[in-house]
């Protein structure tokens, strides 16, 4: 990839020519005539600058975007070429949604260590969305999602199944260990995660197919907050078994009989649809099944 991209993606990061000088070990000058020399050869500003800030303009928006995906195109060249005379190695850029990436992805990237110790896995959490959004430019190698994403550049694998149950907490009243009808959910509090997560996906569907319309919903951004939340007796929530196995054991967490319940849903991969699979890729997939 050509030193100028390289220089403005630093830029456009670190919202500094100074802070991208010191990390790119250059001269501030030097990275200057590199973004002069960028945007004479695109004919168009790409940086707002001030006395106080360098930030991107809509031109260098889109120029940071397609430099990004340049440079993930260029690394997994790299590593294709690499892979035609060595064993798998190299970087693996995993991102998750938030159930599997807190509960699930440990224990496969410790795997994953110890059968390939040459592979240098780094994760992002996210929401699903967030997820399928860096898969489509470049910026992860692979992403394990809740749900399924629609997306023109993104290709879609199963890799295991989840169950979703309703959970409350410890003398719950509705922890009688008798089954619950649906409609008894409309009148309780139920704590949920945000639009676009795959555990709200699962949520909204729940209701759907139950006809619930809940009095009231509190929304947080976090599996634990709402654990806690749970606990703590402010609501009820649907969620994954994977991220409550420990609270079941010790008894601070209930699940309710309900009809309808669990809810099963798919963990699926997800890589962009254009992206040669490098050996990495492709031993950290079959380990996700279960084939290696």
């Amino acid at each position: 990839m050509e030193q100028q991209l390289q220089v403005f993606i630093k830029v456009a990061e670190r919202e500094s020519f100074s802070r991208a000088a010191e990390e790119l070990h250059m001269t501030q000058p030097a990275v200057s005539q590199h973004i002069s020399w960028l945007e004479q050869r695109l004919g168009a500003k790409l940086l707002d600058r001030t006395n106080k800030y360098v930030r991107l303009n809509e031109a260098g928006r889109i120029v940071y975007r397609h430099a990004l995906e340049m440079r993930g195109v260029h690394d997994r060249m790299v590593m294709l070429l690499d892979d035609l005379q060595h064993k798998a190695q190299g970087s693996l850029h995993i991102g998750a949604s938030y159930t599997f990436g807190e509960y699930v992805l440990p224990h496969a990237v410790s795997t994953l260590r110890t059968q390939y110790p040459l592979i240098e896995p780094t994760i992002y959490i996210g929401n699903t969305k967030e997820i399928a959004d860096k898969v489509s430019v470049h910026q992860l190698d692979i992403g394990i999602v809740e749900g399924k994403v629609e997306h023109p550049h993104i290709r879609m694998d199963e890799v295991g199944e989840d169950e979703m149950v309703v959970i409350v907490g410890r003398n719950h009243k509705l922890d009688n260990h008798t089954p619950v009808k649906p409609e008894a959910l409309n009148e309780e509090t139920w704590i949920v995660r945000e639009p676009g997560s795959g555990t709200r996906s699962a949520l909204d569907r729940f209701f759907l197919e139950h006809r619930l319309q809940p009095k009231q919903l509190m929304q947080f951004g976090s599996t634990q907050i709402i654990k806690e939340s749970v606990e703590a007796g402010l609501g009820i929530t649907l969620m994954s078994r994977w991220a409550i196995r420990k609270e079941l054991s010790l008894g601070t967490l209930k699940v309710l009989q309900i009809e309808g319940t669990p809810v099963l849903r798919q963990f699926y991969s997800i890589t962009h649809a254009a992206t040669t699979p490098t050996k990495a890729m492709k031993v950290f997939l079959k380990l996700l099944k279960g084939e290696e």
